[in-house]
């Protein structure tokens, strides 16, 4: 209807109030002729008139020829009544002012009952629609369709007539579905191929609306129980009918709530988003991966809005509610459903960051045998599988967070702290490795914990290991009648401790590496320490400062990055290399700290990546900024850069070794066309050909201990890194705080505030020495310094004698010295010149 027509009948409905059709029998309430009416004054006529305009009001006939002449020149008075009749008759809105004929929503429909609403400063209308159709899922299906007509570039165009045009659509009969699951139905197959992506929900029409909606209060208390009314409809269909997979448009339920960027209000938390995110988590895993890739597709803003929501959703949940061993936030459906939705969201950071699935090393594949092992005749092959390698989600997906580069959103932001501090995982790793088919363990959902937790649970996976390899070598002992040897045991010369600790670790690879799986002892030869764990850290650190001693050649060290790279002119055998990676993986599974300065990109190569071009800005910066320069040079490469595809770098004694990237590759210049291509082959040389051998040795010896570990199912790259290595950030009044004492000793004794000012006093290298000299190692662990629990124990009264320290206990022997300075003196004596364990 256009304006012209539309001012005509208000002044129809005007001329009606104010002067009557002339009819003294007329029964129209809405005419000054009706015996009934009520004499109105003009002001007051005029916005009645636009009341009954609005809710297409009865017209009555004009009262004479010559009115109707005026009011349509150019008809006759039959045309002009027959036009008036028809205009009066025509569906300028849906049936009265209760809209109770809207059945789905399009933005123009919004547009026209928003207006409505406005001018007559009552939104009970468009409250009664808007909870009518979110509470349905058969309508929100249908709502805010892409092939729907919106124009909302202009709102006067907004008219009643386009609400009707668009309720004629044809609507497919509703039979053999549930009540709540009715929805349109696509032409094609369910079965059949489709994008994604390609979503029949308008996203921008379903945004430009919420816009509107949400700042009208009333509307937002509509939104929130109508979703409250939609959800559990939606999980009993999803439960029951398999909706989904009738009609993938079921989808767009999901993805239309979702758009609500006050779902992370209080009003939702409490009631509504906890239904919502379970029944959301009861989508089948192909749904959950559309909606994925649907949002990875959004940009951060809302990737981060819905990251938040579901974040807020599981902190409100946390810190409303109690939970101990017996009270398990594992069985708190709320956070259970909103870590699993939160997980979509994971993964669309992922799809929508920088990605790269390709430049895997290929995975040797473990051998099933068909032989039964002693764990599946005891009953216990439950508990000691490998675990999950893939999650369902990101199997379908095709993608890994190790896959991704740079994410939208960095990997900390989806750690949730309050869930950390509650969840027990003893009992959680129990879900994990024995239950995961009917118990929910946030080790599924590894984003979400931060390293210490996930580190304890790495912690239970080793132990039961341990005990498990004790037992069985108890059992075998028995059978056969040998002495049982239920530990790793190695003793080893000062010495010679390469050589020692290198054949015996050779042998027990080669004759049984199930043995790596026991608890490491050590025991240096002519040495009285008992190993409880401080030996092992001192074999661990005296065996790591001989092989990565240059003088061996085994590694190269770069001066600038202070890291350390594999030497591919190296003359050691693959032993030496399986060595050190046995050495790391031991290390991890025994919970020691290591001191190696490694880049990130053997962290990745170690989890399965290649080495990319992009991995040489830490482990070759000086190469990496030359390649990065022939990429961006704008001139004529060939002629001024002179390079070929034949590269040369020099061995173990100085001598230049020539290398062709690729067949004949001093005859192919490097021009601007193929620089790409000579980039990512002088990185794959570097990074993975040229150290090949090495490397491959090196993960060999790493996962004879790792292999059958969680570890690369929970831990990124550099959450490995921090497992071996600990953290090189000391703060020692995190330490100050959770040590404690023994023996008489209490933080207010002045001998232990003389110990922490002096402590505080050192320099950087001096902190380091005394850590070595408590703690067996000079880096924190996972968590900070905050988490080593050290204990000081008074060791008698002054004396002359230096400090003492069983590093196995990170316990510090401390005599009570009668003055602050000779403390310090003592201190630093004992620190400086520490090494050994009481050696005879």
């Amino acid at each position: 209807m256009n304006r012209a027509t539309a001012k005509h009948l208000i002044e129809r409905y005007f001329q009606q109030l104010t002067e009557g059709c002339g009819n003294g029998n007329c029964t129209n309430e809405f005419c000054a002729s009706c015996c009934d009416f009520q004499p109105m004054d003009k002001n007051s006529a005029a916005a009645k008139a636009l009341e009954l305009f609005k809710i297409n009001a009865k017209l009555c006939p004009h009262p004479s020829k010559k009115e109707s002449d005026t009011s349509h020149p150019g008809c006759s008075a039959d045309e002009s009544t027959q036009l008036d009749s028809k205009m009066s008759d025509m569906d300028l809105s849906p049936n009265k002012e209760d809209f109770s004929d809207v059945h789905h929503l399009t933005e123009n429909t919004v547009c026209m009952i928003l207006s409505f609403c406005e001018e007559e400063g009552d939104y009970s209308a468009l409250i009664r629609v808007i909870g009518r159709v979110f509470s349905n899922s058969e309508a929100l299906v249908k709502s805010f369709r892409k092939d729907e007509p919106n124009g909302t570039e202009n709102l006067d165009s907004c008219t009643p007539t386009d609400v009707d045009k668009h309720e004629k659509q044809s609507e497919q009969p509703l039979e053999k579905m549930g009540a709540s699951s009715a929805a349109a139905l696509p032409d094609e197959s369910p079965n059949e191929m489709f994008n994604p992506c390609d979503v029949t929900v308008d996203i921008d029409s379903v945004r430009r609306v919420y816009d509107k909606l949400l700042s009208i209060d009333q509307v937002e208390a509509a939104l929130v129980n109508a979703l409250i009314y939609l959800t559990p409809n939606i999980e009993l269909d999803l439960d029951y009918l398999d909706v989904y997979e009738t009609n993938p448009d079921y989808l767009n339920i999901f993805i239309i709530v979702m758009e609500n960027s006050n779902l992370h209000s209080p009003e939702y938390l409490e009631v509504a988003m906890p239904q919502f995110c379970k029944a959301m988590s009861k989508l089948p895993v192909t749904a959950l991966a559309r909606l994925s890739k649907l949002w990875s597709t959004y940009g951060l803003q809302h990737i981060r809005r819905m990251m938040e929501t579901f974040q807020q959703l599981i902190t409100f949940t946390v810190v409303s509610n109690e939970y101990d061993a017996e009270n398990l936030v594992n069985d708190d459906e709320t956070v259970v459903a909103a870590t699993q939705c939160l997980k979509v969201v994971f993964y669309a950071s992922v799809l929508g960051g920088d990605v790269d699935v390709e430049h895997n090393d290929e995975d040797e594949d473990d051998s099933e045998s068909d032989e039964l092992t002693l764990h599946e005749l005891l009953g216990e092959e439950r508990l000691y599988k490998k675990g999950p390698r893939t999650d369902p989600l990101e199997k379908e997906l095709g993608v890994r967070p190790l896959d991704c580069i740079k994410p939208l959103i960095p990997f900390e932001d989806f750690i949730n702290e309050s869930l950390n501090d509650v969840v027990e995982m003893d009992k959680d790793f129990t879900f994990f490795k024995v239950n995961a088919e009917t118990k929910f363990s946030f080790q599924s959902c590894p984003f979400i914990l931060n390293v210490i937790t996930k580190n304890q649970g790495l912690y239970y996976d080793n132990r039961i290991r341990m005990y498990s390899e004790r037992r069985l070598t108890a059992l075998y002992s028995m059978v056969q009648g040998q002495q049982p040897n239920p530990y790793l045991k190695l003793k080893v010369r000062r010495d010679h401790i390469i050589d020692d600790a290198l054949v015996r670790l050779e042998m027990i690879s080669m004759e049984n590496p199930s043995d790596l799986k026991k608890q490491l002892f050590v025991e240096f030869e002519g040495e009285q320490g008992v190993d409880e764990g401080g030996v092992s850290k001192e074999f661990f650190q005296l065996v790591l400062e001989e092989i990565f001693n240059l003088d061996i050649g085994m590694f190269t060290y770069d001066n600038d990055t202070k890291l350390f790279w594999f030497n591919s002119s190296s003359l050691e055998n693959e032993a030496q290399y399986t060595l050190i990676g046995i050495v790391l993986g031991l290390a991890i599974y025994n919970n020691c700290i290591l001191d190696v300065h490694f880049p990130m990109v053997v962290y990745r190569k170690l989890m399965g990546k290649k080495g990319t071009y992009l991995d040489l800005s830490d482990s070759h910066p000086t190469l990496y900024q030359s390649l990065k320069r022939l990429l961006e040079y704008t001139g004529n490469v060939e002629e001024d850069m002179a390079l070929t595809f034949q590269i040369s770098h020099t061995d173990l004694f100085g001598n230049p070794i020539l290398y062709d990237l690729k067949e004949q590759g001093d005859q192919f210049p490097v021009t601007k066309e193929n620089r790409q291509e000579f980039v990512d082959l002088y990185a794959e040389y570097i990074l993975n050909k040229g150290v090949e051998r090495q490397f491959r040795a090196f993960k060999k010896g790493f996962l004879m201990v790792t292999n059958e570990s969680p570890l690369k199912y929970l831990f990124r790259p550099e959450e490995v890194e921090l497992l071996i290595c600990g953290s090189r950030k000391l703060d020692f009044e995190a330490l100050e705080k959770s040590t404690e004492y023994d023996g008489g000793y209490s933080k207010d004794s002045q001998i232990i505030k003389d110990f922490w000012e002096t402590i505080h006093s050192f320099g950087e290298e001096q902190k380091r020495l005394f850590l070595q000299f408590t703690t067996g190692t000079d880096r924190a662990p996972v968590g900070g310094l905050g988490k080593l629990k050290m204990i000081i124990a008074k060791n008698g009264s002054d004396t002359d004698r230096l400090p003492t320290s069983h590093t196995c206990f990170n316990a510090l022997l401390l005599p009570e010295y009668s003055s602050k300075e000779k403390l310090k003196e003592r201190l630093l004596k004992a620190i400086t010149y520490a090494k050994g364990f009481g050696m005879l």
